[in-house]
């Protein structure tokens, strides 16, 4: 059986109190252990915009992991808009 890995391009928007309670800290890790690539900053209305690249089956789990955030997080909604994958990072990182 041959399975073909197939990378995406996802950009998220992610509203609640997500700002404050160190999410971008955390997804960082996150996109760490799934070999993500991308950026995640804060957004001046509040959200947290994340720019993730990878493999489809580790992006799904990253957005799940996304939906509720670290500990301290309430997250109210996910916003996801699939994109054209460009490969511009090489690693994940955290702008300020």
């Amino acid at each position: 059986m041959v399975f073909i890995v197939m990378p995406v391009r996802v950009h998220l928007k992610i509203s609640g109190q997500v700002q404050g309670v160190c999410f971008r800290y955390y997804c960082s890790e996150q996109a760490q252990l799934f070999g993500i690539k991308g950026i995640v900053r804060n957004d001046g209305d509040g959200s947290v915009e994340v720019v993730a690249e990878g493999e489809e089956k580790d992006i799904i789990k990253f957005m799940a992991w996304c939906r509720h955030g670290p500990p301290l997080a309430t997250v109210d909604s996910l916003d996801k808009k699939f994109e054209t994958l460009t490969g511009e990072f090489n690693s994940f990182k955290i702008c300020h």
